[in-house]
């Protein structure tokens, strides 16, 4: 089975820790990682912006990354939420077995 990382902006802690509770309890992640105060600048509406967010990192199956971008663009407050979904190539097989059990149907 592949594995990903979903690597998702939220707009500081609390909306991350919001989405990562729904996530995890929908067993839609194993797992999600809530880091705080980051900076972030990006360009929006014709201009660069920098705001303080949080990041917030889940450990999934490859075959739920769409449905875990959805259940974020759902939730997320923002009209175009950063949420990817990166694979992973290699790692501890029993972390990844965990994942697995973690978010098995």
């Amino acid at each position: 089975m592949s594995h990903s990382l979903i690597y998702v902006t939220a707009s500081g802690r609390d909306e991350a820790l919001a989405l990562a509770r729904a996530l995890v309890e929908a067993r839609l992640v194993a797992c999600a990682n809530v880091l705080d105060g980051v900076t972030s600048l990006y360009w929006w509406d014709g201009k660069v912006q920098e705001e303080p967010e949080a990041v917030m990192i889940c450990k999934t199956r490859s075959d739920l990354a769409d449905a875990v971008v959805a259940r974020v663009k759902d939730l997320h407050s923002y009209a175009c939420p950063c949420v990817v979904a990166v694979p992973v190539s290699s790692g501890n097989p029993a972390f990844l077995a965990w994942i697995d059990a973690e978010t098995a149907e």
